[in-house]
C-alpha cells in the first residue's frame, strides 16, 4: 500500500473515504467526521493519488467551503477559502495568496491502494469519519470492488 504522496505504508489503513474512479482528476470531496465538534476533512484527487486536509482555514478557523464539497477555485488550480479568498497550493497546503500567506492547511495523510482512498495507517486512529452513504459492510460502495 502507498500513501497519498507515493510513499509506502505499514499498519492498517483507515476506512474508505472515496474511490479514485468516482473522482475526476482535480476534483475535491468533503469527508464528514463522525464527531460534530471536530472539523471535517476533504480530499483532492491528483492523478493516481489524493491529498487530504482539515476543512479549517488557518486565518479565521472557519470551514473553507461555502457550498459543501467545493474547495477549489474555478480553474481548479488552488484550494480556495470562500470566506476571504485565500488560495492554497493543492499539494503542500501552503497559503500562496491572501491574509494567511505563508501559513498552511493541516494535512490529513491518505493512502491509495486498489483504487480506494483511505486514511493512512498513522492517521486512521486520529480521525473518525462518518459512514459513507451506500457503504456496505467491509468497505466500498455497493456493487463496486
Amino acid at each position: 500500500m502507498r500513501d497519498g504522496r507515493g510513499g509506502a505504508l505499514g499498519g492498517a489503513p483507515g476506512p474508505v473515504l472515496a474511490r479514485l474512479g468516482d473522482l475526476a482528476d482535480g476534483e475535491s470531496r468533503l469527508v464528514p467526521t463522525a464527531d460534530a465538534r471536530a472539523p471535517d476533512i476533504f480530499i483532492v484527487r491528483r492523478g493516481d493519488r489524493a491529498v487530504g486536509y482539515v476543512n479549517d482555514c488557518p486565518h479565521r478557523n472557519l470551514p473553507l467551503d461555502l457550498v459543501p464539497g467545493r474547495f477549489l477555485d474555478r480553474a481548479g488550480a488552488y484550494i480556495l477559502c470562500v470566506n476571504h479568498g485565500a488560495r492554497f497550493d493543492i499539494d503542500s497546503g501552503v497559503c500562496v495568496r491572501g491574509p494567511c500567506a505563508g501559513r498552511r492547511l493541516t494535512p490529513v495523510p491518505l493512502a491509495v491502494a486498489d483504487g480506494a482512498v483511505r486514511l493512512a495507517a498513522e492517521t486512521a486512529g486520529r480521525w473518525r469519519v462518518a459512514p459513507r452513504t451506500g457503504e456496505r459492510e467491509g468497505g466500498g460502495p455497493p456493487g463496486r470492488v
